[in-house]
């Protein structure tokens, strides 16, 4: 035959099961904000990062359409100095 346990628990909650739970869910709670301020913080790194690389993208597209502008000008240059040499050698001739 089996014995039961008896466990002499209170029926109602009582004042000290409350502050002990109430207890219990404030550490838990706590170590959930701490992770979630690791979170902000990690957030906001990676934000920064962003900015920068956002930063730099800009200037390289500035960059670098400034220097097209400056090849395709030298290339309008180039091909108009070859058609006025053609045109003076077929003059030659």
């Amino acid at each position: 035959m089996k014995k039961k346990l008896v466990k002499n628990e209170p029926k109602y909650a009582t004042i000290s099961m409350f502050e002990r739970a109430m207890a219990s869910i404030a550490r838990s709670l706590g170590k959930i904000e701490e992770k979630l301020s690791n979170h902000d913080r990690a957030f906001t790194l990676i934000l920064k990062q962003m900015q920068t690389f956002t930063e730099e993208a800009r200037e390289h597209r500035q960059t670098m359409s400034s220097l097209m502008r400056t090849d395709i000008s030298q290339e309008r240059a180039v091909e108009d100095l070859k058609i006025r040499v053609e045109r003076l050698e077929t003059q030659l001739k």
